[in-house]
């Protein structure tokens, strides 16, 4: 007794929550058996239709004969009404959604009742449709389908309302109303185009029309703009009375929607941008594809401005949504690039690191005064952000976006934005990296690759290009020089890889060579053989192929107007030769020579072919030859082509057109190469092979009067 004093309740708060539940639920069951309102549960994936035993009596059928089958429930379907409400139960399997309609049926002793039903479709794992629940309800008694659907429906958690043949409203129903935010009283007998005139000429008419012409129901989502401002759901069905419709509000659901598909596309954009970036190392092609990808999905427009190291703006690329406003766009991303580091807010960004957020005014009153200011006027932004572009511990330049039509950014387009401002940072930082390194490596690379002699009598032209993807440096090398004999030798080289550890090798390589031959005065044979057992004893542990060519005279060759070359290949392409009636002749030894770093044992071969004067000898890496889509012997027969076509032009004009055919300025490997044009010796050295220069301590040319 005490404690029922002091709670004021009998039982405690679970049991009194287990009543309160189970009479609702006979409360719910009390209505429906007074209202004579029967359920239906149709298992679609068993075929199995359970009734309940009011829906069984409702169909006249008694206990024993109804067969729990779709067949049973159409076979008391009157046959006007058949198709329409087979063809609501198939629409509502389709499409996981509801049943509604109103239809006869017709008894055994031909007793015609009119049923109003409702029902929804639940879906399975995969989304299809696995059972369909309803009621249904004879109306019949009370004056037609109006007051049973009105007494079934207006309960119902979704929007009804019909519609006469002239488009008045009939009925409407409580959820309606909020839906609508209307009052019935004020809609009964009001045309639906008046009432609702943005549905004019909109999918909502045409949809409703079509639906009463073709006699067919129609289902369709579509927004309504204020004061609705609202995405809905809608199936609307033909009726003899004019149309039903059915719908919900599904606002949330497709700004759901709208928000997954606008972040999916966020992450594609961030990821081609990503792409876009690590496929390049130049500044200039990164900053010029990063605006076309950022618009339209993050921003009406955008500006990516990069600076140099004193701040100021080197290099400016645009895009605008609207192809009308790109010219004007660029016009006023170029007017306010000299004083973009001045403007205070931009100042802070870029010291701040942090993004800044304007609206349209603020934009406006922060740019600079003068053409500036009038070009943004006529962007008429309605937003603008800017991010700064920034690399390791250095400010690049700065990202700015521009919206319009009273669009704004949200949260996460922002913080895409950053995203997108960091990676294009750091992609213009390596760019400044790779290209102070690429400038200081062909800087060495070139150092290391001294300009050749000029014999009297003989031209020499050197070319190098490093790998279009590499770094500049590499194992290729050239060389050309003359022994203390007044022989002339070329070299031409090249150690595996294409990095520094190549470059240091190939130096040392060139030295060795340079060295072994002034000191011993040796032929190209035994200048390999002795580069290669120098290799092995100061364990270089590389591989690389050379070929090494002397060209040298004797008196009685001078006279007849002829070189010797004496050349030896260590597993190099072989020299080409040209001579000056346009002839093209590939040397290839009879047995090639293996790599140097193999075997330094192993003797070396040394051919000799006599060149008359006029003669143009050309050494080459396989850089030149070589394409990713094209074996060695197919370069080799255009290289050969070409220079039967081009061999009559001037030495220097001949090596730079045959690098020009040959890998168009863009070789996928290393080039280098050396080519020689023996002159006649009768007469003066030709002005275009330029000055003649030599050592002191060579001798002059045998040909050269004393």
């Amino acid at each position: 007794m005490g404690d029922r004093g002091r709670t004021g309740r009998i039982g405690s708060a679970p049991e009194q929550r287990h009543i309160d539940e189970i009479a609702s639920a006979l409360r719910g069951e009390l209505a429906m058996q007074a209202a004579g309102i029967g359920t239906f549960d149709w298992d679609l994936r068993t075929g199995v239709l359970d009734w309940d035993e009011r829906l069984v009596a409702l169909f006249g059928y008694d206990g024993a004969g109804f067969d729990r089958s779709i067949e049973g429930f159409t076979a008391r379907l009157h046959p006007d009404d058949r198709d329409e409400v087979m063809a609501a139960l198939q629409a509502a399997v389709d499409e996981c959604g509801d049943f509604s309609a109103l239809y006869r049926i017709t008894l055994p002793g031909g007793v015609t009742r009119w049923i109003s039903a409702q029902g929804r479709a639940l879906s399975g794992v995969d989304g299809g449709a696995t059972r369909l629940l309803g009621a249904a309800y004879d109306v019949t008694d009370q004056r037609g389908e109006s007051l049973g659907v009105a007494q079934v429906l207006e309960a119902m958690p979704a929007g009804f309302y019909s519609l006469d043949p002239h488009w008045r409203f009939t009925h409407v129903n409580a959820e309606a109303e909020r839906l609508l935010g209307r009052r019935r009283e004020d809609l009964l007998g009001e045309d639906i185009w008046a009432a609702f005139p943005a549905a004019v000429s909109s999918v909502f008419e045409e949809s409703y029309r079509r639906a009463v012409e073709t006699r067919q129901p129609v289902s369709f989502d579509a927004y309504y703009p204020a004061p609705l401002d609202g995405w809905y759901e809608l199936r609307a069905w033909p009726t003899a009375e004019g149309l039903s419709v059915y719908f919900i509000e599904v606002t949330d659901r497709v700004r759901a929607q709208e928000e997954l598909r606008r972040a999916a596309e966020r992450t594609l954009t961030v990821a081609r941008i990503s792409t876009e970036l690590a496929g390049s190392m130049d500044a200039e092609v990164a900053t010029g594809q990063v605006p076309r990808m950022v618009v339209p999905a993050l921003a009406d427009a955008c500006i990516v401005s990069v600076l140099d190291e004193h701040g100021h703006t080197r290099g400016v690329s645009s895009w605008h949504a609207d192809e009308a406003s790109r010219e004007l766009l660029q016009d006023y991303a170029r007017s306010r690039a000299a004083a973009l580091p001045g403007i205070p807010a931009v100042s802070r960004t870029l010291s701040s690191g942090e993004p800044l957020l304007l609206s349209g005014e603020e934009a406006l009153a922060t740019t600079l005064e003068g053409e500036p200011r009038r070009l943004l006027s006529r962007l008429a932004p309605s937003a603008a952000v800017a991010l700064p572009l920034r690399g390791r511990g250095h400010t690049l330049g700065l990202l700015s976006l521009l919206y319009t039509d009273g669009r704004v950014p949200t949260a996460d387009e922002v913080a895409t934005l950053r995203d997108v401002a960091e990676r294009l940072g750091m992609a213009l930082d390596n760019a400044r990296l790779y290209g102070a390194q690429r400038h200081l490596a062909l800087q060495l690379q070139r150092s290391m690759l001294t300009a050749p002699p000029e014999p009297d009598h003989a031209e020499i032209v050197v070319r190098y290009f490093p790998a279009a993807e590499a770094a500049a440096v590499g194992g290729d090398w050239y060389d050309a020089f003359l022994q203390a004999d007044g022989a002339t030798t070329l070299v031409i080289g090249d150690v595996a890889g294409h990095d520094a550890a190549a470059a240091a090798t190939m130096g040392q390589l060139r030295s060795l060579v340079r060295g072994i031959a002034v000191a011993t005065g040796a032929g190209p044979a035994a200048v390999l053989r002795d580069l290669d057992r120098a290799m092995e004893l100061l364990r270089f542990g590389t591989l690389a192929t050379a070929a090494v060519a002397r060209l040298e005279q004797t008196p009685g060759e001078v006279g007849r107007g002829t070189t010797r070359m004496r050349w030896s290949n260590a597993g190099h392409t072989p020299p080409i030769v040209l001579t000056a009636d346009g002839a093209v002749r590939v040397l290839a030894p009879e047995r090639a020579d293996v790599l140097l770093g193999v075997d330094p044992e192993r003797p070396r071969n040394e051919s000799v072919v006599e060149l008359d004067r006029g003669t143009t000898v050309l050494l080459y890496t396989d850089g030149l030859v070589e394409r990713r889509d094209a074996d060695l012997d197919a370069g080799t027969a255009r290289l050969t082509a070409a220079l039967a076509e081009l061999g009559g032009r001037p030495l220097q004009e001949l090596c730079d057109l045959l690098v020009e055919h040959m890998v168009d300025g863009h070789p996928d490997d290393d080039v280098a190469l050396v080519a020689v044009r023996l002159h006649p010796q009768d007469r003066p050295r030709p002005a275009v092979a330029g000055p003649n220069d030599v050592p002191g301590a060579v001798p002059p040319d045998p040909a050269t009067p004393a």
